[in-house]
């Protein structure tokens, strides 16, 4: 893959993550607050975190024959390590932009166990995302 396509992935996955974020945000402001702005919250960090997803193009080749269970299994898996290697970073600076310290199943508040379902679908997403972008052959 050409050094512009894995730029060009990389900013589609940031744009797509905001977005994710923001619909996701807002939904939950609506049934939590009752928030009838619909406001949503992000943070700049996150659209290069976002941007990290592109590495599934490489990942969704190499398991293009694997069981849709499976492939999920290691999008949310490699979410997770993403969000929670992220996270370590951020919050040792000061600057991490989400805290799940309160969510009962979370990890070091950097992680939330429960947020598998939605991990193992943005993956899904994702994968149909970056199978659509164009690729050199090696």
């Amino acid at each position: 893959m050409k050094v512009q396509d894995s730029t060009k992935n990389f900013i589609k996955c940031g744009v797509y993550g905001w977005g994710f974020e923001c619909l996701w945000t807002g939904l939950h402001s609506i049934f939590s607050h009752k928030n009838k702005e619909y406001t949503c919250r992000t943070s700049m960090w996150m659209f290069p975190i976002y941007g990290m997803a592109s590495l599934i193009k490489p990942i969704s080749g190499a398991m293009k024959n694997v069981n849709v269970v499976v492939r999920g299994m290691v999008y949310t898996t490699c979410i997770f390590a993403t969000e929670y290697g992220t996270g370590k970073l951020l919050k040792k600076n000061h600057c991490c932009p989400w805290d799940y310290s309160d969510a009962k199943h979370n990890i070091k508040g950097l992680i939330r166990l429960d947020y598998a379902p939605l991990w193992f679908i943005v993956g899904l997403i994702y994968e149909k995302i970056l199978r659509s972008s164009p690729s050199q052959p090696s």
